[in-house]
């Protein structure tokens, strides 16, 4: 039990704290609502729940074996938000007349879904970290049920908090505020996703 409180505690941290898919995740809350963050963060539970696969069933071992791979992700990844950063950048420098427009145009949410996808597939430190995690818990001679147990509560918990950043940044104080500050949080995630892209294509 005091191990599995380690990983779920480390999990919590790892994932609550301030990152790309979080950060995509408020924004579109905030924008769009309520349904629209919901689909981006299924997108973004999807893409973590598989890398929680590959970390626990060890499959891990073959992706920093052959470095090239996670080479490729982080560049795609670091491409794509860099392609965020653009559209955050352009969106900061419209008026705020076609930002409304923007804001109400629907969505699809199935493409909604597939960006939370990509956003977490272009970052293979996601599945580093699960490694990371799972490794606090599951010691030498760990039992499979612990391992179930470890990632199921682990996967649990990605939903409550990616889902609970769209529950939490919908409410209409948080979208009011964001239509007063619009121009200002489209500026902060634009100059963000430069650095978060900037530095995965160009860390080793």
């Amino acid at each position: 039990m005091q191990d599995l409180i380690v990983v779920y505690i480390a999990y919590v941290i790892a994932a609550g704290s301030p990152g790309p898919s979080n950060l995509a995740i408020m924004n579109v809350a905030m924008s769009r609502g309520r349904r629209p963050a919901l689909a981006l963060s299924a997108g973004v539970i999807t893409m973590s729940t598989c890398w929680g696969l590959i970390a626990v069933t060890g499959i891990s071992t073959l992706l920093v074996r052959y470095a090239h791979a996670l080479t490729i992700l982080k560049m795609a990844g670091g491409l794509y938000l860099l392609w965020l950063a653009w559209k955050a950048a352009r969106s900061a420098a419209a008026t705020d007349a076609p930002a409304s427009r923007a804001v109400r145009s629907a969505v699809p949410l199935g493409a909604l879904y597939r960006r939370g996808i990509l956003m977490h597939l272009g970052n293979p430190k996601s599945v580093l970290a699960w490694v990371a995690i799972m490794s606090l818990g599951l010691k030498p001679g760990a039992s499979p049920q612990m391992a179930v147990t470890a990632f199921g509560g682990c996967v649990l918990l990605g939903m409550s908090i990616f889902a609970g950043y769209a529950i939490l940044f919908s409410t209409a104080p948080m979208v009011r505020g964001y239509a007063r500050a619009r121009r200002w949080i489209e500026a902060s995630l634009a100059v963000f996703f430069t650095g978060a892209g900037s530095r995965l294509l160009f860390s080793r």
